[in-house]
């Protein structure tokens, strides 16, 4: 995830990316409606027999306050397939945590359904739309109806009351339409738009990327967006896009690219120190698996059998995608791998090594140069 810094944020006074993570998402089910084709979860019809219990679940809740108050989000599948989902949300208000909800778009996402999660504690919704209309984004997710479900969606979260986010999965399918996806983003009046660039796993196939020059017309496409539009925006499987926007910022400024390089990893710039996956970043699965990331289907442990907090400080897996020094090729000659890193997910995906280069960065290092 890339975000700009907000102003003067408790949340981020502090931070210790080796302590705690600034996002966590617990994945409570697979199951959903949709047969989306990048779908990372394979999300099935029906839920899984093994999934974590509800007792389970707030035991993981409680896990989870140990880190502090991170920005938790209860994500799919659809989790509105899970009728414990009010018990889940009201427990983590109980207990202090800020509550976000990622439902799919179906028939279960309903205004009652939203305003029962919002009164137990919800506080955010993010809903994902992958075109400007019916007919591209219903086809991305093979369910006619569903951009009408994720408006309708939409309009319901800002009507309680909540912090409404879009999410987009970046493909071949829809990267040349961003122009029309930003305008009904403004018109959504969304408080952030966060771009999903594709990790071939689960569904997603290879066929379906981008090329790196496609990445890198789109990340400079979304900074002259964040100029323009009032809405936030952020980065998932894309962290090249702190680089994009550190490069225009020296341009504009007219300083050394460095200067901001040592600003952001000090903390004391207006940017979060390099959220990645592993490093600020944490996923549990409907199963309990603790992985990096979604996109990143290599676990550091189950939170059944092993501690949460213990997982993330010290595993191996998590401390390794922590030190910007092992990263490999020319990620790791990076002037930038203390900010970026690529994406260790796409790496895994494309070479079967985390730590490798991202095949899907057009940037060649100084030394390279």
């Amino acid at each position: 995830m890339i975000e700009t810094m907000p102003k003067k944020s408790d949340l981020l006074r502090g931070v210790n990316f080796e302590k705690s993570p600034f996002l966590v998402i617990w994945e409570i089910t697979r199951a959903c409606d949709l047969a989306c084709r990048h779908c990372r979860a394979s999300a099935q019809p029906h839920r899984h027999p093994l999934e974590l219990t509800t007792q389970e679940g707030f035991r993981l809740l409680d896990e989870i306050r140990q880190f502090g108050r991170p920005l938790f989000v209860l994500s799919g599948g659809d989790p509105l397939k899970r009728d414990d989902l009010f018990d889940l949300i009201a427990y983590a208000k109980f207990i202090g945590l800020r509550v976000g909800l990622s439902p799919s778009g179906t028939p279960l996402l309903t205004r009652e359904n939203l305003k029962k999660a919002h009164e137990a504690g919800l506080r955010s919704v993010s809903i994902s739309i992958d075109g400007p209309d019916a007919a591209s984004h219903d086809s991305f997710r093979k369910v006619p109806g569903s951009f009408r479900w994720c408006l309708d969606g939409a309009n319901w979260t800002r009507e309680l009351g909540m912090d409404l986010q879009i999410n987009t999965t970046i493909t071949r399918h829809n990267w040349n339409r961003l122009d029309e996806l930003a305008v009904l983003m403004a018109q959504l009046k969304i408080s952030r738009w966060s771009l999903f660039f594709l990790v071939p796993t689960g569904r997603g196939q290879i066929e379906d990327e981008i090329p790196a020059e496609a990445y890198e017309q789109v990340l400079q496409k979304l900074y002259t967006f964040s100029k323009t539009y009032p809405f936030r925006i952020k980065t998932t499987e894309a962290p090249h896009y702190r680089r994009v926007v550190l490069q225009r910022l020296a341009q504009e400024r007219r300083i050394p690219a460095k200067k901001l390089i040592e600003e952001t990893t000090s903390g004391n710039g207006r940017f979060l120190p390099g959220i990645n996956d592993g490093k600020g970043f944490v996923f549990i699965s409907h199963i309990g698996e603790i992985y990096p990331s979604g996109f990143l289907p290599v676990s550091g442990g189950n939170v059944r059998a092993a501690s949460l907090v213990d997982v993330y400080r010290n595993s191996p897996l998590f401390r390794a995608l922590r030190d910007p020094n092992r990263l490999k090729g020319k990620c790791g000659r990076c002037e930038f791998r203390a900010i970026c890193g690529g994406s260790r997910s796409r790496a895994f995906a494309l070479t079967g090594d985390f730590l490798e280069s991202d095949p899907y960065c057009l940037y060649e290092p100084e030394g390279n140069r």
